[in-house]
């Protein structure tokens, strides 16, 4: 799928989020409600096109990470209901305010902001993460400082935790420990007589763990069709089919025959054993792909995996050409994905460059231009 006129670019498979997002329907029940979460460009898939589609395809809810990504999709006509699930300034609630934008309350702070201004929030539990959220012994403060602050009971819309370690079915204890933390969170709560949406799971926590789906799960790197964690590809990978739905492209710029023994790159980090041809692909880390990589990484090209040479640059990587045959300027490089027989995922890269998955989509460059076909 060359794109005239483009040195790099992403293509995004709607057929295969399509599938992805009824695969994790499935998963759950219908009276439970799904929460796309699109923080960083949508996993490096395009906030904006993957809501769109997104709302068509009936997700009850999205997640973003800041205001600033939830005003972005009020002004590019997203109507569900956002939940914005990172810090956010507190001049910034009246924007909240004005676009029906939900903020996550996390601390004693925000609570108090919230008397000056009408907006729907959800509470933050930190059940064990350790991160964000009130600790159980904070519960009862909570629901003193609601009843006497003058917060209509409705604005607390949500309620919700993150699991630490939900990523492998061999060792539930952790997870199953900070479900029962919020179950009692909660229990507090609604005997009070607040009636909070409750939620818990992400992609790993809704495959493995039913009991934690509660009100609304909240979806990310599956709706993506990219598996959270080895340890539940490995458990899963007979029974749920995810499937990858990017892929990121781009040309070969220059072709040029060197002989044995040339050096290649910044600071000479490849020599060459034999008298080889090698190719320039206008690609670099600027455009997210992991310096890591330097020496060790693949590309395709007509269906064959070839090898980067040298160190790789801010934008431009080497590769060795030397078995292509009929190689030329203007060929197709797949950094991710499919070329015939052959592929390259994320996870093989992440594999390389000793990361995640995760890591290598949301790096990717938003500046790059994102085709869905």
């Amino acid at each position: 799928m060359h794109k005239k006129g483009l040195r790099t670019w992403i293509e995004v498979s709607k057929n295969a989020l399509r599938k992805n997002y009824k695969l994790i329907r499935n998963l759950i029940d219908k009276k439970c409600l799904l929460m796309a979460v699109v923080k960083s460009n949508a996993y490096g898939h395009g906030l904006i096109d993957f809501s769109r589609l997104a709302e068509k395809f009936g997700v009850d809810w999205f997640g973003v990470d800041s205001i600033v990504e939830a005003l972005s999709l009020r002004e590019n006509g997203i109507k569900k209901p956002i939940l914005v699930l990172g810090y956010t300034l507190p001049e910034k609630f009246n924007d909240a305010v004005k676009n029906k934008i939900s903020l996550t309350i996390s601390t004693f702070d925000g609570l108090k902001k919230l008397k000056k201004n009408p907006l729907k929030f959800h509470l933050k539990i930190d059940t064990g993460m350790h991160r964000q959220g009130f600790l159980l012994s904070d519960i009862l403060k909570i629901v003193k400082f609601l009843k006497t602050s003058g917060i209509p009971p409705k604005n607390l819309e949500g309620i919700y935790t993150h699991f630490a370690a939900a990523k492998n079915a061999a060792f539930p204890k952790d997870t199953l420990e900070q479900i029962e933390k919020f179950k009692k969170a909660t229990g507090i709560i609604e005997k009070a007589g607040f009636h909070p949406i409750k939620h818990a799971a992400a992609t790993s926590s809704t495959i493995l763990f039913p009991q934690a789906h509660f009100d609304l799960v909240r979806i990310g790197i599956g709706l993506y069709g990219l598996w959270p964690s080895k340890e539940v590809w490995s458990t899963f990978k007979n029974s749920i089919e995810f499937q990858p739905a990017l892929s990121w492209k781009t040309i070969i710029g220059e072709i040029k025959n060197l002989p044995k023994g040339s050096r290649i790159g910044y600071d000479f980090t490849d020599t060459l054993q034999k008298s080889s041809k090698v190719a320039v692909c206008p690609v670099g880390y600027w455009h997210g792909y992991p310096c890591a990589l330097s020496g060790i990484g693949k590309v395709l090209i007509r269906g064959r995996k070839v090898k980067i040479l040298g160190r790789i640059s801010m934008d431009m990587i080497i590769v060795d050409v030397s078995l292509i045959p009929n190689v030329k300027v203007g060929d197709e490089v797949t950094l991710i994905g499919r070329d015939g027989r052959e592929k390259i995922s994320a996870e093989e890269i992440a594999s390389l460059a000793q990361t995640i998955n995760y890591e290598i989509v949301t790096r990717l460059n938003p500046l790059i231009k994102k085709i869905y076909f």
